[in-house]
């Protein structure tokens, strides 16, 4: 008889009363893939969108990321309790996410870890700094010196993506709809923090342009970073804060600056080619967070039968970092 276990289940669309615990088939793992044992996953505004039916791809078990122990790997890659975080890969989307007691992930979207930080701090990381230093390096391609705009930067991304850059040696603006938190993205290292805004390029002075734009706000704000980016200047969208709806009648002929870069970067791609877990330097992440270097602790942190708690959490976009649920 198949081994089974706990996970939590999307049975139909809707809010977060909507997420059932279920007993399910606990996965075996393929000779490409792990199983690892999920000690805690982070929550992510995706997996708010699939559970409201609005994501293009979905699974019932959804979960984007997780941290966790080895429980089994058939090409031994990874030893029996190893410490690692899995991340994308198709988790949550077309294969059964991090929302189970285990998960099976493919060896390339697996990482290991030598860390003695708690679980519930480690969830809080992976997809937060991985996709936060993939769209610095990896796409913007920031600088030392360089000035960069990071528009949504209260968020989980944008508050990993001011650190990143800042010990790069970037000069940050900082933008953020509430101005209580001005004097937390300044603490972090920006030299600037601006309240997030429609026609936000009304707020600098003519003619101001930056050399880097980060905008996790999306596309209600596209045309408008794509402004405020100098000429052979990137911009880069990474986030959508601001909701999913489309751009309408964009007409690049005349609301883009000649020259300017625009770049989309989603963080499903992270560990395809291009974008190998390799090319970060996660372990160097996580030892300068353990080192107290930078604060990334949860802002929340839920236990897995408060699911319903941290997803009502997630949709009031309030949390103000990231949201982790521990088991």
């Amino acid at each position: 008889m198949a081994e089974t276990m706990q996970a939590i289940v999307i049975p139909r669309f809707g809010g977060p009363s909507v997420l059932e615990t279920q007993t399910v088939p606990k996965p075996v793992p393929i000779p490409t893939e792990v199983l690892i044992h999920v000690r805690a996953f982070g929550v992510n505004h995706a997996e708010m969108h699939m559970r409201k039916g609005e994501w293009d791809e979905w699974n019932p078990i959804t979960g984007l990321e997780c941290v966790g122990t080895i429980a089994a790997d058939p090409s031994g890659t990874f030893a029996p309790g190893a410490k690692v975080t899995g991340i994308m890969g198709g988790m949550g989307r077309s294969r059964p996410g991090s929302y189970g007691e285990y998960v099976t992930v493919p060896l390339a979207n697996v990482v290991s870890i030598q860390t003695e930080l708690p679980w519930e701090q480690l969830a809080a990381l992976p997809e937060v700094y991985f996709t936060a230093w993939a769209a610095l390096f990896l796409v913007l391609d920031v600088k030392e010196g360089e000035r960069v705009l990071i528009r949504g930067a209260t968020s989980t991304i944008g508050q990993a993506a001011v650190h990143l850059a800042v010990d790069k040696g970037a000069i940050v603006t900082a933008t953020t709809r509430r101005e209580g938190r001005f004097e937390m993205l300044k603490g972090i290292g920006a030299v600037e923090a601006v309240k997030e805004q429609e026609n936000l390029k009304s707020h600098f002075e003519e003619g101001r342009r930056f050399d880097k734009v980060l905008n996790l706000i999306g596309n209600r704000v596209l045309v408008e970073s794509i402004g405020l980016t100098k000429v052979g200047g990137r911009m880069l969208q990474a986030g959508w804060l601001g909701g999913l709806a489309p751009v309408k009648d964009f007409n690049p002929m005349v609301e883009m600056e000649s020259g300017v870069h625009f770049s989309l970067f989603h963080s499903k791609v992270l560990a395809e080619p291009g974008f190998e877990l390799s090319k970060i330097p996660f372990q160097e992440i996580v030892s300068k967070i353990e080192a107290g270097k930078w604060d990334a602790k949860p802002a929340y942190v839920f236990g897995y039968d408060e699911i319903h708690k941290a997803h009502e959490m997630l949709d009031s976009h309030d949390a103000g970092g990231k949201i982790v649920v521990k088991h």
